[in-house]
């Protein structure tokens, strides 16, 4: 059965992103090594330190389908039909995607689902056995509230944003999850790994 999990990078203050969605700082580290790290899907290529890499290389090819939320579907133009990561995406959304764009993307490997449950669902059928990615933020938030994820995983960037997208989105209340399986450290990067308590 697949597993879900939430990730992202993240300040150390506990954002995404800045208010509109730029990133600043936050990615820096995935062009500040000497190792190659692939999205295999997507043909993107990352120079990481060689920790960083070892850790997130099996964790990246073990993702079988991201499920993502509209508004980041629209902020990306939906990665002009190539997942980010894993070989099939799931856009979590209350309208259909633009007619132009699926006319510009009729092999995109992406599907759609009206509600978060029903997002992952459709993902975990879709992944079989592999990892399902859910991103962090609103989406994320509303998964996690669920019970729907089964581990956290955090690329925790040494960065205090000060305002922001937060991780959980507008997640309140206590998750108790158990103590990190996965503690690397990377250069300006530190990868933490959780599972959630059920």
């Amino acid at each position: 059965m697949a597993r879900v999990v939430m990730q992202a990078v993240v300040s150390v203050d506990g954002y995404i992103a800045y208010p509109d969605d730029s990133v600043g700082p936050l990615f820096d580290w995935y062009f500040n090594g000497d190792t190659e790290l692939c999205a295999t899907a997507s043909d993107w290529t990352f120079r990481v330190s060689r920790p960083s890499a070892d850790h997130l290389q099996p964790i990246w090819d073990a993702i079988k389908v991201t499920v993502i939320g509209r508004h980041l579907f629209d902020t990306t133009n939906g990665w002009d039909g190539k997942p980010a990561a894993g070989d099939e995406l799931v856009v979590v959304t209350h309208r259909p995607l633009p007619q132009e764009w699926l006319a510009a993307h009729p092999d995109a490997p992406f599907h759609t689902a009206d509600s978060v449950e029903a997002g992952i669902a459709l993902a975990k059928e879709l992944a079989g056995d592999g990892l399902v990615d859910v991103t962090a933020g609103d989406l994320g938030g509303q998964a996690f509230s669920a019970g729907l994820v089964d581990e956290v995983a955090m690329d925790v960037v040494p960065v205090v944003l000060g305002e922001g997208v937060r991780f959980f989105g507008s997640h309140t209340g206590t998750v108790l999850l158990d103590d990190p399986d996965q503690v690397v450290q990377g250069d300006r990067v530190l990868h933490l790994h959780y599972a959630v308590r059920h």
